[in-house]
């Protein structure tokens, strides 16, 4: 079980702000969660070089779905930071697989199979610094492809550090939706320019069975 929560404020941007920094030791004593991050979120489609403080991303890896629910429940940590929002959408997720590693590990290794409907994915990127400029040359011609890319249902950018540390979450109508944006000419011509001019230092992609969300 994979969550990811979209952590929406109208107030309270500097306290949200400041859990960049605080949250994450609480998170990882967070029974049954494997995998957690707070991530910033960036705006307009995909990568972004200007930050939404509006809105953060919450990925968390649960052991069992059980223990996500009494995180989402009971939690006094999940609690403060509803209190401060003021609204909060998660997606619960089933994993697919993923090629690549976060920070050296693949947090996302379990495959199950694709149940049809829905398909979920999460894209990162650890970027190599001396090729930011070529990476960000590229940026907005990528997120005008994913713009008008059929069967997407949504898309954010999200990430750890600016400009060095990219991700995208994509929701999109079906598996074959999702792999005719990825096999597109323009998809294509940015992914082979990243493999022969070495843009990344880490990647990853990662696939998931889009199972539900709820809205706090």
């Amino acid at each position: 079980m994979v969550t990811l929560s979209l952590i929406h404020y109208s107030k309270n941007k500097y306290w949200a702000f400041k859990q960049m920094q605080l949250l994450p030791p609480k998170l990882a004593k967070v029974k049954g969660c494997e995998f957690a991050k707070l991530l910033g979120t960036g705006s307009g489609f995909g990568f972004s070089l200007w930050p939404d403080f509006s809105t953060y991303a919450l990925l968390m890896k649960w052991d069992h779905e059980e223990n996500a629910k009494t995180f989402f429940e009971t939690s006094e940590i999940y609690h403060e930071v509803k209190s401060k929002s003021n609204k909060i959408e998660t997606h619960f997720l089933e994993s697919l697989g993923a090629h690549g590693s976060w920070y050296g590990k693949n947090p996302f290794a379990e495959k199950a199979e694709y149940a049809g409907g829905k398909i979920a994915v999460i894209t990162r990127a650890r970027i190599n610094i001396h090729k930011l400029p070529r990476f960000w040359q590229f940026v907005p011609k990528a997120s005008k492809a994913i713009e008008n890319a059929k069967g997407l249902i949504y898309t954010k950018g999200i990430g750890e550090w600016p400009l060095i540390e990219q991700a995208t979450f994509s929701i999109w109508e079906n598996e074959q939706a999702m792999k005719d944006y990825a096999y597109a000419d323009i998809h294509k011509e940015i992914i082979g320019k990243v493999k022969k001019e070495n843009w990344y230092k880490e990647e990853m992609f990662s696939r998931f069975n889009y199972i539900r969300s709820i809205e706090h």
